[in-house]
């Protein structure tokens, strides 16, 4: 019967203690026997349960599927947010006359937004992610991937037109740098409350810590070229006319991601 569910491509669990069981506690995808069950039944089982008690499991398969849809946030997000990055740097590169962002500010970039990320692991997770088991499936990221990422690169563009057209950065690459910086960080990292659901960003709940990070993470950015670190990276104080602009982007851009979003959430059946 095992072998026919599997077959059938679902996930077996198998549960026993006894000396006949081992051989299907072995071929199951997951067995689980019991701390006092016969060794060579615990010796076949991938889980030994400590207690005799079937909440154990309930609550191992419940956090599972939370580990599960919150890894799948970092992994969309990420692959999402460097796809749009690495495809404006190659852009900006074409047609400026310096660099576009300074080696060392897209490494300061990049800590900062994963800094932020580190509370995701803890993020609540819709109930609706949890009542059902979800597989693994690469093609959804990647049509994730080359949807969301775009619309990043579209507003890193636009980015670039304020900063040329309007603040005449072509003379000045440290304003546009800064710029840029500021503008990239804020954005892909306070987009994490939009991608975090599949739905409302506004009905979803997300962690205190992960609010607590995403917000410190966008302050340091939006601080850092007035202070003499900065300086010393080679930012320069924003004006607070292209801080507004900075603001209006990012807003637009995240109302923008959460409309995408859904259509392609419907589009797959998810909502």
């Amino acid at each position: 019967m095992i072998l026919g569910l599997k077959a059938r491509g679902h996930v077996v669990g198998y549960i026993g203690d006894g000396i006949n069981d081992a051989p299907s506690l072995h071929t199951a995808d997951v067995g689980i026997s019991v701390m006092n069950g016969v060794d060579v039944a615990k010796d076949a089982a991938k889980i030994i349960l400590l207690e005799k008690d079937l909440a154990v499991l309930n609550e191992g398969v419940l956090e599972g599927r939370r580990c599960y849809a919150n890894i799948m946030k970092y992994i969309i997000m990420s692959t999402s947010s460097n796809f749009g990055n690495m495809f404006s740097m190659a852009a900006a590169s074409l047609f400026l006359k310096f660099l576009p962002m300074l080696p060392t500010q897209i490494l300061l970039n990049n800590f900062l937004y994963d800094t932020s990320q580190v509370a995701v692991p803890g993020d609540n997770v819709d109930p609706g992610l949890v009542h059902k088991p979800k597989r693994w499936q690469i093609g959804f990221i990647r049509q994730f991937m080359t949807i969301i990422g775009p619309i990043s690169s579209i507003y890193d563009f636009l980015t670039f037109g304020v900063l040329l057209w309007l603040f005449h950065a072509a003379a000045n690459p440290p304003l546009f740098r800064t710029g840029w910086f500021v503008e990239s960080l804020v954005t892909q990292t306070l987009v994490v409350f939009v991608i975090r659901t599949a739905g409302n960003p506004f009905k979803s709940r997300p962690s205190g810590r992960l609010v607590i990070a995403v917000v410190a993470v966008s302050l340091a950015g939006a601080v850092l070229p007035y202070t003499p670190l900065g300086g010393l990276l080679g930012f320069t104080p924003l004006p607070p006319s292209l801080l507004a602009a900075i603001a209006v982007l990012t807003l637009t851009y995240m109302m923008l991601v959460q409309a995408v979003k859904t259509w392609f959430y419907r589009r797959h059946a998810l909502l």
